[in-house]
């Protein structure tokens, strides 16, 4: 029997409330729907629907810092009092969240994938609040189950990490991408933000030898029309796209709160231009974002960050300003 997520409780969305009836003046929490998954129909409408991941069972077998696994509903609270900038016939759904319940984490994964799948075939755009970045593997599973196996899938991750690490004894928050790049033919990787002296040098060789395309985190301040050229470059190239976004890619004085915080990193102009590039076309089927752990953080710095990045994805996906890298 297929297991359903478990619905998020009403206080969750709350907040400021401005006007009740002018919807210009609305609010995400006046305006996401619960919704049952199993109730969900397919609609014309364009719909993103976010879906927790509670989970950090990758980040403990990775020897991370534990705390990831609240960050869905500590984003969706963050989230909850920023305006809405949407017209009529564009609407987010909340469906809820899959928890990892004790070291399950493949089947918590399997889960994850299979809500995925759900929501693109009915014409809905995943949002997806991790969790650590084990989220991706689930999330992975899903949209591979739903575009087939011979469809070409590009993944980009923007990330400090490569995630390449062996998977022999156990997957983890460090083994998702060579997972898939081993296993699967038709997907390609590009990763944004790469930390020098945040991977070993037996990381980039695989990196290599698995044909990985990487941007250093100096690079990504240089040429910002040349970053945008590489990633439509990189999107033209495959049927599908998804979008992963690891927030121990920025720099700890925006995000303290992540598993692995860099006193180097991106700033969080330069990861929403990358969102809004990425999430402005067609082929890019979802978004995920990973690592904010509300357990270190300080005064919700990282937590409302992570709303707003959020939020940056929803309003690319339902067709907002067609932003590029430069803005």
């Amino acid at each position: 029997m297929k297991k359903l997520p478990t619905q998020v409780s009403a206080d969750v969305w709350t907040g400021r409330t401005d006007h009740t009836e002018r919807r210009s003046s609305f609010r995400y929490h006046q305006i996401v729907e619960s919704m049952d998954l199993a109730q969900l129909q397919t609609s014309k409408e364009q719909i993103c629907a976010i879906i927790g991941f509670e989970c950090d069972e990758g980040v403990r077998r990775n020897q991370g810092r534990l705390g990831a696994a609240k960050a869905p509903n500590a984003m969706r609270q963050a989230l909850a009092s920023l305006p809405w900038k949407q017209s009529e016939g564009k609407r987010v759904l909340d469906v809820g969240n899959i928890r990892c319940e004790k070291e399950a984490l493949e089947e918590a994964q399997e889960e994850l994938g299979q809500v995925v799948s759900d929501l693109l075939a009915k014409s809905v755009t995943p949002i997806i609040l991790g969790g650590g970045h084990e989220t991706l593997y689930g999330h992975y599973l899903g949209v591979r189950k739903h575009i087939g196996q011979e469809a070409s899938l590009g993944i980009i991750n923007i990330d400090a990490h490569f995630d390449l690490r062996s998977y022999e004894v156990q997957p983890s928050s460090g083994t998702m991408f060579r997972q898939i790049l081993e296993n699967d033919q038709n997907s390609r990787y590009f990763v944004l933000g790469i930390q020098r002296f945040g991977n070993t040098q037996e990381l980039f060789d695989k990196a290599d030898e698995l044909g990985v395309r990487y941007l250093y985190e100096e690079e990504m301040t240089e040429a910002p029309d040349d970053i945008t050229s590489a990633l439509i470059e990189f999107i033209e190239k495959h049927d599908h796209v998804m979008l992963t976004l690891c927030t121990d890619v920025l720099n700890a004085a925006f995000a303290p709160g992540v598993s692995a915080p860099s006193p180097f990193g991106l700033t969080p102009m330069l990861v929403r231009s990358l969102i809004r590039t990425v999430t402005a076309q067609k082929k890019t089927l979802s978004f995920d974002i990973c690592e904010v752990n509300p357990v270190l953080d300080e005064n919700g710095r990282t937590v409302k960050l992570g709303a707003y990045l959020t939020n940056e994805a929803i309003m690319g996906f339902l067709g907002g300003d067609n932003y590029d890298i430069s803005t």
